[in-house]
């Protein structure tokens, strides 16, 4: 056995069985890993080059207080960010609490009484079903402020099916929405080359329609982002992808300016916009997060990657392939009962440099219909850039892998979440 074979056993208590097969695995990547670490090249390149346009310097770190006038810092991180992601505009704030209160307020921003909102990959991330009315009471949803919804189905392929979105847009339109990652559903993720594709068919038959992304978990995955072909508004975590696990919360929105413009108004209030707001000494962390985010999100995709890999050869069904494009951080494994789904996922809080001693159970949880069981030991709570896994308890028993700082870290998942299985004698073909 090798030092690290050695190692995994002594401290992890990985048998080399598992071992073998993932650095076996892990050898037949490389090509693909090569393919990786160029799009993370070009990427670091960009966000280095927003830094020097903007002539960061530690002046920008400073700390504000009260309403945060004039912050030099603010205004700067958020024109990193708009210059990325080549948007006009972005709204990059701590108090933006989540992925999902970053969508609510870029849709409820642009939307009025009386529009219509369609969503084209299907339904929407679950807990965005009570913001739009589709469950739940309603208290403050768009149904209640009169906002119509529909949604298209994505083709068999998991393809946006844009003849059927362009078929669906009536007179009181103005707002159609793609969910670029796979959320709870049994798909790929949605590529940039065919959101791309999306947004100049809505543009050429309908101009004045608003094309709205939900970029969670996809940013730093390909070298363009939404905004960057034709999509006009676009928000997302900074406890995922962006934040490079350094942030310790916020989200963003970028696009047109006036759209975002629309989108502070709601955030804060009308006369206000983005003028005021505090970031709590956090702009220096959000700037280095940032920079660090190619990086921490190419270990996390191909962590992903092996992941799905090494399953898919012990005969489970996984979302995406090897060979797929990879449009989010995400590994989705079919592991066909309520048991494993649990297993993989005590496995993948063993390997928590946080809170490993916990055992992840299944509970309700805000905004979800099902209980749901997730695993992350983490520096920043709840932040799926780090090392996580989550599933929705419902059939076909879907586990959802996902994050790890390094891609070592994302490998250990890997490896305790077999170990874990083995051990509980639930893993298929070993």
């Amino acid at each position: 056995m090798s030092f690290t074979e050695d190692l995994l056993y002594e401290k992890f208590g990985i048998n080399k069985e598992i071992t073998e097969l993932v650095q076996e695995t892990e050898r037949e990547l490389a090509d693909r890993f090569h393919e990786q670490d160029e799009i993370k090249e070009a990427n670091q390149y960009k966000v280095t080059d927003a830094f020097r346009k903007n002539r960061i310097s530690d002046t920008h770190f400073a700390w504000n207080t009260g309403y945060g006038y004039d912050d030099a810092g603010r205004a700067a991180l958020e024109h990193v960010y708009a210059d990325t992601f080549g948007a006009e505009a972005a709204l990059v704030r701590t108090n933006i609490v989540n992925g999902t209160h970053a969508l609510s307020i870029a849709i409820m921003g642009c939307l009025r009484p009386g529009d219509e909102m369609i969503y084209c990959s299907g339904g929407p991330y679950d807990t965005l079903e009570e913001v739009i009315g589709i469950r739940g009471s309603g208290m403050g949803s768009l149904k209640e402020y009169g906002v119509t919804y529909k949604q298209v189905e994505l083709k068999a392929d998991g393809s946006i099916d844009i003849d059927a979105v362009l078929a669906a847009i009536g007179p009181s339109t103005r707002m159609v929405c793609v969910q670029r990652s796979t959320g709870y559903a049994w798909r790929k993720a949605i590529t940039v080359d065919q959101i791309a594709e999306w947004a100049s068919a809505i543009h050429a038959a309908y101009p004045d329609v608003i094309t709205m992304a939900d970029n969670c978990y996809g940013e730093f995955i390909d070298v363009k982002e939404p905004t960057q072909v034709g999509v006009d508004i676009m928000a997302g975590s900074l406890i995922k992808n962006p934040g490079g696990g350094l942030a310790l919360s916020g989200g963003y929105v970028a696009g047109r300016k006036d759209l975002v413009d629309m989108v502070q108004y709601r955030m804060t209030c009308p006369g206000i916009g983005g003028e005021c707001g505090l970031m709590f000494g956090q702009t220096r962390a959000m700037l280095q997060g940032f920079f660090l985010a190619p990086s921490v999100v190419n270990g996390a995709v191909k962590g992903a990657i092996l992941c799905g890999e090494v399953y898919h050869k012990l005969g489970y069904d996984v979302r995406p392939e090897k060979d797929d494009k990879r449009s989010d951080i995400i590994q989705s494994v079919k592991l066909g009962s309520p048991e494993a789904v649990c297993a993989f996922c005590e496995g993948i809080q063993k390997a928590a440099p946080v809170d490993s001693f916990v055992t992840p159970v299944p509970s309700d949880m805000p905004g979800y219909e099902d209980q749901v069981v997730m695993a992350a030991g983490a520096f920043v709570q709840g932040s799926s850039i780090e090392l996580s896994s989550d599933a929705p308890i419902r059939d076909p028993y879907i586990v959802y892998f996902q994050g790890g700082l390094t891609y070592e870290h994302s490998k250990l998942g890997v490896l305790m979440s077999l170990q874990r299985l083995y051990e509980k004698g639930l893993l298929q073909n070993m």
